[in-house]
């Protein structure tokens, strides 16, 4: 079974990474009831808590990565990451 590995870096008080936080958390729930569907992890970073990451993201936030890489930033497009994550199956 293929895995991906999900990081939501965000802060407090952010109303757009609410908003991932939310169409996150529902492309997680979705895509479990499916067979072809990679097993996947969500960890979320805040970069209060991490200088190089408030250097690189700060202006950026939410920003999704998948398996390391940057996925998407600002708005997470549940169709796109839906199609993501599948592909990794």
């Amino acid at each position: 079974m293929a895995t991906a590995s999900l990081t939501l870096i965000s802060k407090p008080g952010c109303h757009l990474c609410d908003d991932a936080r939310a169409v996150v958390a529902r492309v997680m729930a979705d895509i479990s009831t499916s067979a072809d569907a990679p097993e996947v992890t969500l960890d979320e970073v805040s970069i209060l808590d991490d200088a190089e990451l408030h250097e690189r993201y700060a202006e950026e936030i939410p920003v999704l990565l998948i398996n390391g890489r940057v996925h998407n930033y600002w708005r997470i497009d549940p169709t796109r990451l839906t199609s993501a994550l599948l592909e990794l199956s």
